[in-house]
């Protein structure tokens, strides 16, 4: 499929526009406005390179920009579901900072009454809406508390 575009930009091009946005909106620190804004443009850009990859070469020999074009494929729909999952968890959590949720002294702010629990998305299709599925979590020998990284 991707051999038959004959596009004008090459995967390499649309793999460092993912990533900006993954940077930009999912990375360290995110904010709601910024995970909606990466929701809107990654399937924008998904819609692109479908329609203007450039993947050189035939599916008659071992390929590399063939199966880098499956690789960015697969990057567009986990970057889809990271956004998804981190605009669903209203709080900062490890290493992911929502910014609206932080302490007065500027911490992460946990919410572990809302989200003591693993969540895991299951990809139906493109333009299928994705079914999250969620465990709780139970502390039996450690309480849970907030922590501060000063």
């Amino acid at each position: 499929r991707w051999l038959s575009i004959n596009g004008t930009r090459s995967v390499d091009q649309f793999h460092k526009q993912l990533g900006r946005i993954v940077w930009e909106h999912i990375g360290m620190e995110r904010d709601k406005a910024g995970l909606e804004q990466a929701l809107t443009d990654i399937p924008t850009l998904r819609e692109e390179f479908h329609s203007d990859v450039r993947v050189l070469g035939s599916a008659a020999t071992l390929n590399q920009s063939l199966e880098k074009a499956g690789r960015v494929a697969d990057f567009f729909e986990l970057a889809e579901l990271m956004a998804r999952d981190a605009l669903e968890r209203e709080e900062s959590c490890g290493g992911h900072f929502r910014s609206e949720h932080q302490t007065d002294e500027g911490e992460a702010q946990r919410d572990d009454e809302n989200f003591a629990h693993v969540a895991a998305w299951e990809w139906h299709s493109e333009g299928t809406a994705q079914t999250r599925h969620r465990e709780e979590l139970s502390f039996e020998d450690v309480a849970l508390s907030q922590r501060s990284y000063k």
